[in-house]
């Protein structure tokens, strides 16, 4: 039953009452037969259309899909350009220093890598301290020559002051990575501690032009790491533990007289700096090249080919509680004339039943037991004769 409500307005009409009762009792009439018309109806439910995923988890229980997933396209053999080879860096000429009589001044080049992009000069320190003047160009760095870290060391001839210029790379804008790797330069500055004095007028004796250019030119060493042929640098320095390390180092000739190379010294430690711990010097006392003799391996220097090149081969080796896999090489290299004769200080020395030189020179090694000394008087100790070469190497298992 539909309750309702109606309202009537009834215009007053004072002779019209008749017709006005007439017209009520028609209406009323109209609205009771309506009700009962209506009564037990209710209004039908909308159809709603179900979504796609009810309509596709009934369709599963009736009948299979038909629909399948296209099949993925078939792998291609990749094509690799003939003749690939990673292309080995060029050793950047971007550092220069000016040994004066009681400081250094350092200059590097803002590409410092080499490489096209100008490093952060808050990456670039001189043991330590920072640069004192910066263009968009030069980084330049001052010290006395006791300040930033500097080593003394004594020769027979010389005060040898060594500095290092660090490089640390820091991450580049708000991310965490970098794009290039940590290394130091070291820095040697010579200084004789004898000197002719005298109230004559002492008189040179003539000198040949290339002797002269010997001690104006700055030499340049190289040490690097080579393929398992020796015949190109090789493109990677991961190794896994087998392996043979194998380096080559040498100094350019110019126009020098013939020189000869010679390496005194390599220590691996976990750092660039050699006098962290742990450490392993594996070559030293003036090229004697210990690792065969103290571990049994096959470590050794092969037969000297050139004068101006030494190779020798270490077999891969990581340290016992360190276990990022990685290690630095630093070693020492050095030049002397090549008619110097090789004896216990120029000398390249490996174990293998006894002591063996590379020229064949083998009574050279029998102070590799004990002490070889300093080095002889025939050693170029101008600024640039000597450097120290650092390597970066990875070693995993």
């Amino acid at each position: 039953m539909v309750d309702m409500m109606l309202i009537v307005r009834i215009p007053l009409c004072l002779f019209c009452g008749a017709l006005a009762a007439a017209a009520a009792r028609d209406f009323y009439q109209d609205v009771h037969l309506a009700d009962r018309r209506f009564t037990g109806l209710r209004p039908e439910r909308p159809v709603v259309q179900e979504p796609a995923a009810v309509q596709q988890e009934k369709q599963s229980f009736q009948e299979p899909l038909s629909w399948r997933f296209p099949e993925p396209p078939a792998e291609e053999e990749p094509h690799f350009p003939p003749n690939f080879e990673l292309k080995p860096p060029a050793a950047a000429d971007s550092v220069t220093a000016i040994c004066g009589e009681s400081s250094v001044r350092v200059e590097a080049k803002k590409d410092l890598l080499g490489i096209g992009k100008p490093v952060q000069a808050a990456d670039v320190t001189l043991g330590g301290c920072a640069s004192i003047w910066e263009d968009p160009e030069v980084l330049v760095f001052e010290s006395e020559l006791h300040s930033c870290g500097s080593q003394l060391m004594m020769s027979e001839d010389s005060f040898i002051y060594i500095f290092t210029l660090f490089y640390t790379p820091s991450p580049l804008g708000d991310s965490p990575i970098i794009r290039t790797v940590d290394f130091s330069i070291s820095i040697q500055c010579h200084y004789q501690r004898k000197h002719d004095v005298s109230s004559g007028l002492l008189k040179p004796t003539w000198t040949p032009f290339s002797g002269t250019k010997v001690s104006d030119e700055n030499l340049y060493f190289s040490l690097r790491l080579m393929t398992d042929d020796w015949q190109f640098p090789r493109p990677s320095a991961q190794f896994l533990l087998g392996d043979k390390m194998r380096f080559e180092a040498s100094v350019k000739q110019f126009h020098h007289i013939p020189l000869r190379v010679t390496v005194d010294s390599c220590v691996a430690s976990v750092a660039p700096n050699i006098d962290t711990v742990p450490r392993y010097a594996f070559l030293g006392n003036k090229g004697c090249l210990f690792d065969s003799q103290l571990t049994g391996s096959s470590s050794q220097f092969l037969p000297r080919s050139q004068d101006g090149k030494l190779q020798f081969e270490i077999e891969a080796f990581k340290f016992q509680q360190d276990n990022s896999g990685v290690m630095y090489i630093t070693c020492s290299l050095r030049a002397t004339t090549a008619d110097t004769a090789v004896d216990t200080t120029n000398k390249a020395c490996s174990f293998s039943n006894g002591w063996r030189e590379a020229s064949g020179s083998h009574r050279a090694c029998s102070c590799c037991d004990t002490n070889c000394g300093t080095s002889s008087k025939s050693d170029l100790t101008e600024a640039g004769s000597q450097l120290t070469g650092l390597c970066w190497c990875s070693v995993g298992t």
